[in-house]
């Protein structure tokens, strides 16, 4: 559900800065060369010399190489992610040692070591140690190497890259915190129907992250379904209140409430269907969370109707439903959503799309009696709307059949009679008998 992948994000950031030639490996190669600076200072490069390697972040000795005769050491390949100092000696030299080298950083294939003339002393893995931690100067000197001006600036760069990371991971993990607390605190709320305490933690862990993939939608649909459960109980409680004033509050807070739980259920599907591939950690849960907002959304915007808070964008609307009917499997829930959306349109004055949506029902359902009673309602409205003869005749068709087949208790009943007495007795016409088209 949330960004549980963040420590891996520095790991393939150091992988991407070396160059990529061990992108899948757990090692990295490390090599370098060894130069004496002389009195004089001129620099040559130094043959033989011993290359020792310790592990500091963790106390382990590593195997050590030798210089060729152009000064150069290599080894193959030392742990990604743990940190060595080089303790370097040679005859005729000072040791010196080059701390904090990490394989896999940048230019951890190019250092360049640095010695000076002295007497050939080899320091003791125990007096490098003590250097590093400031316990000793160690007998013959602390000589340590320079960087190149490149591999200042190589490492600058580094450690601006681990820097800018390690923020984000920090704000990442914060986020999460916050995240999963609401989302607790949230379900509990609604668990023990607090449904204002409720809507506050789902906004309080939707405002962490709003457009992450894996932690938004979630609480956007439980923010959703609060809002929806707390505007239906408002208006109910609106209905039967006898003070006007009460009413009226009730009512304008359950539009209110309706509308926020749309738009909650609409972030929530438009999120998980623009999430780029990297935020979809599970497949299957987002495809549930894509369903649930929609479901979520349909049913909204039949309250929104019956309730009349609000007009429906037709195209917006159109989408979600479209989108709903493309997920759902199963056939009769299919079906009655896309007599809601007809029913949604008819209201809304929308016929032509009303017309479409029932269409559709009948050529799976051909007596579906809702999809009868709204298709020929649309067409009765929009054919007087037109004057087209043509169309009052096929909405008096579907609705004679309507009444056919509808049982009296029809909500719609006494409307489609209405109409259709309408259009025998003023527009002269009779029913017809009509055979919808099936698909396939």
């Amino acid at each position: 559900m949330f960004r549980k992948d963040y420590f891996k994000f520095i790991l393939a950031l150091a992988l991407i800065v070396i160059g990529g030639s061990v992108i899948f490996a757990q090692t990295a190669p490390v090599s370098g060369k060894v130069e004496l600076q002389k009195a004089d200072g001129t620099k040559v490069p130094v043959q033989g010399a011993l290359v020792e390697v310790y592990r500091v972040d963790i106390k382990s000795t590593m195997p050590s190489d030798k210089t060729d005769k152009k000064g150069n050491f290599s080894f193959a390949g030392l742990p990604l992610g743990a940190t060595f100092v080089l303790s370097v000696s040679a005859p005729g030299a000072k040791p010196g040692y080059l701390p904090n080298v990490k394989p896999g950083s940048p230019n951890s294939d190019k250092l360049l070591v640095t010695l000076q003339e002295g007497d050939g002393k080899r320091w003791t893995e125990q007096e490098i140690r003590d250097a590093l931690s400031g316990a000793s100067t160690a007998s013959g000197g602390q000589q340590t190497a320079e960087l190149t001006e490149e591999q200042k600036k190589a490492k600058a760069e580094y450690d601006k890259q681990v820097a800018e990371v390690t923020a984000k991971n920090k704000d990442i993990e914060n986020k999460n915190t916050i995240i999963t607390a609401a989302l607790k605190a949230g379900n509990d709320a609604f668990n023990a129907k607090n449904y204002d305490l409720a809507i506050d933690k789902y906004t309080e862990g939707i405002n962490a992250d709003p457009a992450y993939a894996g932690s938004a939608p979630v609480l956007l649909n439980n923010k959703g379904v609060a809002l929806k459960i707390r505007g239906i109980d408002e208006y109910n409680r609106g209905v039967k209140s006898t003070d006007a004033a009460e009413k009226a509050a009730l009512t304008a807070k359950a539009k209110q409430d309706l509308l926020d739980s749309q738009a909650a259920f609409a972030s929530s599907w438009k999120i998980l269907k623009n999430a780029p591939a990297g935020e979809i950690q599970n497949q299957a849960t987002a495809d549930k969370g894509k369903y649930d907002a929609l479901v979520g959304l349909t049913e909204v915007y039949r309250l929104i109707a019956a309730t009349k808070a609000g007009t429906p964008n037709a195209a917006e609307a159109k989408e979600a439903f479209d989108a709903y009917v493309a997920v759902e499997p199963d056939a009769a829930k299919k079906a009655k959503v896309q007599i809601t959306y007809g029913d949604i349109m008819r209201e809304a004055g929308d016929s032509a799309a009303a017309i479409e949506a029932y269409r559709s029902v009948l050529t799976t359902t051909p007596d579906n009696p809702d999809a009868l009673a709204g298709l020929g309602l649309s067409l009765f409205n929009a054919g007087v709307v037109a004057n087209d003869k043509a169309q009052m005749q096929e909405g008096l068709n579907y609705m004679n059949k309507f009444i056919e087949v509808a049982p009296e208790t029809h909500p719609l009943k006494s409307s489609v009679k209405d109409a259709v007495d309408y259009l025998k007795t003023q527009e002269k016409l009779a029913p017809q008998k009509v055979t919808p088209k099936k698909k396939g």
